[in-house]
């Protein structure tokens, strides 16, 4: 019953692009998926809104309220339910994504750099205007000089330069993290009977979760510092 199992998961994998050799079939067949779940998962929790919440929409309530409570600490909780769409949808897309590379005869789509790039750039380019936006152009770009304007040459492309990093820095954690993952997991089982590595399925999920949290408490630090110039001067 189990070798039936795992050989289901791995021919519907494989019908969605899995093996296959154009990749570019690969990342939006699992990619369109992914999208597929998430939305179906939006879809059960307000099917039909309840004053007490049960099943999907408990679970999505009680989501909702933590990521709020991870952006709290760092631009306060008005602040944090202003950005939370952005926020929760990005941390449900990952995790999701993540949870995928789990199953056998399925990848994860953050196993691609090409889309972890693209989300990296997402948010890179969200704070930013958003920064613009608040502050004005030539505020906002001027907090880049630094206090002292004496330094201002020298701390300018130092900011310029740290805040394209972020690029770097969000879509490679994500990508490494990820694609070692399914690596550690494709070794482990072609080492090990099926029932061996369930300690290892455990912890790829915990990972998971874990890379989903990261990335969403990145972006409120970077929307906080683009957005809260005024009291970071204070």
């Amino acid at each position: 019953m189990e070798g039936r199992l795992y050989t289901f998961l791995g021919s519907l994998g494989e019908s969605l692009g899995y093996g296959a050799h154009d990749q570019v079939w690969l990342i939006l067949s699992h990619l369109a998926l992914t999208v597929a779940i998430v939305f179906l998962v939006a879809r059960m929790a307000t099917k039909k809104i309840q004053l007490v919440p049960t099943g999907t929409q408990n679970v999505m309530e009680t989501y909702l309220q933590g990521v709020v409570g991870i952006g709290t600490d760092s631009m306060g909780k008005e602040n944090a339910k202003i950005y939370m769409p952005l926020i929760a949808t990005l941390g449900l897309v990952i995790f999701v994504a993540n949870m995928m590379g789990v199953v056998p005869g399925f990848e994860s789509v953050t196993g691609n750099i090409n889309f972890t790039l693209s989300l990296a750039l997402i948010v890179f380019v969200y704070y930013n205007y958003i920064g613009i936006k608040k502050n004005g152009f030539i505020n906002y770009f001027a907090h880049f000089m630094g206090p002292v304007k004496v330094l201002a040459p020298l701390m300018f492309p130092i900011e310029i330069i740290s805040h394209i990093s972020r690029i770097i820095s969000l879509s490679f954690r994500l990508f490494g993290s990820v694609k070692g993952d399914d690596m550690f997991l494709m070794v482990l089982l072609m080492l090990v009977p099926w029932i061996a590595p369930l300690p290892g399925f455990f912890l790829l999920t915990a990972f998971g979760f874990l890379q989903a949290f990261i990335f969403m408490i990145l972006t409120y630090v970077y929307i906080a510092g683009s957005v809260m110039m005024a009291e970071e001067d204070h």
